[in-house]
């Protein structure tokens, strides 16, 4: 994947940015789509920002030509506040809307992309228990299940236009930066952690590093399209979590949130906290993907910048 010009949408979220830190730092040229009027243009880091406002269904497209690959991966934070009825039509309308813009958009170019990684989640699935579930699953029919089919669907201009369209699914990415990381992770320093719920729900975990190399490689594998799921190959349980946390830190794990509580504070977002996902990544791995951090081991030990524990 060398001297390609790429877009990337979210660039500024903690996939985003470590996305456009990797790609940049290999020479790849890079454009943004940001809403800021303010950064578009080239900027300081060497990427160039180019003007877009999804809710409302704008974007630059002229600047998008010549592009040989766009990574989409904007959409309002699921777990960023309580879900009231205004913060669930963001939560789909910033991903559903923002992936119409943008599939109508290349379709309109006179050379269009090779490729769209127009990004989409686990979540895809609804909750699983401890079944565990490759990209062959059926869909789930929870909020975040049809939230997800949507975002997928809106992908299909692109496709139908000879678009190579892959749909990472992703699973947790655990990292101190952000996500469900920047929450936990201070905790178990301070002493603080512990199991939530039951603790035996399977949390799909992937590292920051293993994220960012998967997106790289979807850009790259031409044998790729479709939903392909972007977590570790051992799905682990959000007790196996703790424990691990606790043992790497050196510090106690006795701080459970029971299940009650967790749904009164986040409401209808506690579901993905004591829900369960076990989704494992067969369609990564039969492609020769090779994770750095295979294990929960060796994710926890990068998160925590420990990354020979």
């Amino acid at each position: 994947m060398a001297g390609m010009r790429i877009a990337v949408t979210g660039s500024t979220g903690l996939i985003g940015s470590a996305l456009v830190d990797s790609l940049v730092g290999d020479g790849h040229e890079v454009l943004r789509l940001v809403r800021r009027r303010s950064r578009t243009g080239p900027q300081p880091d060497g990427t160039v920002g180019v003007g877009w406002n999804p809710l409302l269904m704008q974007i630059d497209g002229a600047a998008l030509e010549g592009v040989d690959a766009v990574v989409h991966l904007a959409g309002a934070g699921v777990g960023d506040r309580r879900w009231s009825d205004a913060y669930r039509r963001e939560i789909r309308d910033s991903r559903v809307l923002g992936t119409e813009t943008l599939a109508a958009a290349l379709t309109r170019l006179k050379t269009p992309p090779k490729v769209l990684v127009s990004a989409s989640a686990v979540g895809w699935y609804g909750q699983t228990g401890d079944q565990l579930i490759d990209e062959q699953a059926p869909s789930g029919s929870d909020f975040l299940s049809e939230v997800c089919q949507e975002w997928e669907r809106a992908a299909q201009p692109a496709a139908a236009a000879g678009i190579r369209v892959v749909h990472p699914r992703t699973g947790l990415v655990l990292d101190p930066k952000g996500g469900a990381g920047a929450r936990l992770l201070p905790l178990f320093k301070l002493g603080l952690g512990g199991r939530l719920g039951n603790g035996k729900q399977y949390w799909s975990l992937i590292s920051l590093a293993d994220e960012v190399a998967a997106l790289r490689f979807l850009i790259d594998c031409q044998d790729l399209s479709g939903p392909v799921n972007l977590t570790g190959p051992a799905p682990v349980t959000n007790g196996e979590l703790t424990a691990e946390l606790a043992r790497q830190l050196g510090r106690p794990a006795v701080f459970a949130v029971p299940e009650w509580t967790l749904r009164a504070v986040l409401g209808e977002m506690a579901v993905e906290v004591v829900g369960s996902h076990r989704v494992v990544p067969k369609a990564l791995v039969e492609a020769g993907f090779e994770f750095l951090h295979p294990d929960l081991e060796s994710i926890v030990a990068a998160a925590l910048g420990r990354p020979g524990n």
